[in-house]
């Protein structure tokens, strides 16, 4: 009997950490939302320019697959391709044919993505440093 108490004092503590956790995403979902939106962003487009600026090359150059993208971003494609057409209507990205795969899209800075990332990556990681840090 103690056993089974002891089991479900365990998954009871497994469940609330959980929920600890899903939590502390959402408060600190909408906070970044709130400062990135004063930018005219919210928190998935920086993340897409994030991940685009992390794999520049030294010539400022970057790209990645819309796939590749979605894997890093927790987006679904079709999320993400409506996403990446509204940052590309903003002049934030281009898209272009990917040449090792005619089917396949590739996504990149614009300079003015890369701008824009430059002046709201410090207001991100400012929200990041204040809801993460005890």
């Amino acid at each position: 009997m103690a056993a089974k108490k002891g089991e479900a004092e365990a998954e009871q503590a497994l469940v609330e950490q959980w929920r600890d956790m899903l939590a502390l995403h959402a408060r600190t979902q909408c906070e970044l939302d709130r400062a990135l939106h004063q930018h005219g962003l919210c928190g998935s487009d920086f993340e897409v320019l994030d991940v685009l600026a992390e794999s520049a090359a030294p010539d400022g150059s970057c790209s990645y697959r819309v796939q590749e993208i979605a894997e890093r971003v927790h987006l679904s494609q079709s999320a993400l391709s409506r996403l990446v057409a509204r940052l590309e209507k903003d002049g934030l990205v281009e898209r272009g044919m990917c040449p090792e795969d005619r089917r396949g899209v590739r996504v990149a800075l614009t300079g003015k993505g890369r701008a824009l990332h430059g002046d709201v990556r410090p207001v991100q990681r400012a929200v990041l440093t204040r809801m993460l840090t005890d």
